[in-house]
């Protein structure tokens, strides 16, 4: 937690001090920085793993120099599989920030993967009841990343719950715990249609919203969007398993 008493000159010999790698930041910048006047700090996204003690954040540090301009350095702050020390690196872009996730952690940070690939859906389902199951069904489990945003997180999930028609939607217990979100991502697990549904074509688009706690702990939220209803209008329905969001477009999917 940044000090607000902290003069800019303290913050800042004390972020470069910690980080591993400070002797790699071009000198120029450096020296630009002994100039800066007032300084920002801000947590920009969030990664922990409980099972396995994996833990990263990433912090966006911003300087005002003397000539007028701005310098953000971008700090990585983490700690690996079966190790309690905590280590930092400082870099000049998220890009590069991104470029140490993957050469730490061999996975490719969220905000700098690609649009995520999508389930098939050009694809029309057969009537049969086998192979409607087997096209809502979840693949194979797959390590999902969880580079949470820092956000209006509570917000967001209040408005969430707010939208969904379902009344077998995630009560109160759930809505109270998510009060405390302060992170959040929002990722498509599915999205395909038009499906032929009884003598109309119908659409589903399935997202996760996961959730990160005061206490640590995650949550998340499953929001099915679909045109499967009498008018044809769009719905939304959250579940709190994926399971039971995917269950529930089976089922839209079968009503003639």
């Amino acid at each position: 937690m940044s000090d607000p008493y902290e003069t800019t000159e303290a913050h800042l010999d004390r972020l470069l001090g910690r980080a591993l790698n400070s002797f790699d930041l071009p000198d120029r910048l450096v020296e630009r920085l002994g100039t800066a006047l007032a300084h920002s700090s801000s947590l920009y996204t969030t990664h922990h793993s409980p099972a396995t003690g994996v833990w990263r954040e990433t912090h966006q540090h911003t300087y005002l120099l003397t000539d007028g301009s701005s310098v953000a350095l971008w700090e990585l702050a983490y700690r690996q599989e079966g190790d309690r020390t905590v280590r930092h690196e400082v870099f000049v872009s998220k890009a590069e920030t991104c470029l140490a996730v993957a050469r730490l952690f061999g996975e490719v940070p969220a905000e700098a993967a690609l649009d995520p690939a999508l389930l098939p859906g050009d694809e029309e389902p057969d009537d049969d009841v086998a192979a409607l199951a087997a096209l809502f069904a979840a693949g194979p489990p797959a390590h999902r990343y969880r580079e949470y945003a820092v956000e209006q997180s509570a917000d967001h999930a209040r408005r969430v719950l707010r939208r969904a028609e379902n009344t077998d939607r995630p009560g109160e217990p759930v809505a109270e715990r998510l009060r405390s979100a302060y992170a959040h991502r929002i990722t498509q697990s599915f999205g395909g249609g038009p499906f032929l549904s009884g003598e109309r074509d119908v659409a589903f688009s399935l997202y996760e919203h996961a959730f990160v706690l005061l206490d640590g702990s995650e949550v998340s939220l499953w929001e099915v969007e679909h045109t499967a209803t009498p008018d044809g209008r769009h719905m939304c329905e959250v579940y709190e398993s994926e399971a039971a969001a995917r269950g529930a477009m089976e089922l839209r999917a079968r009503v003639r």
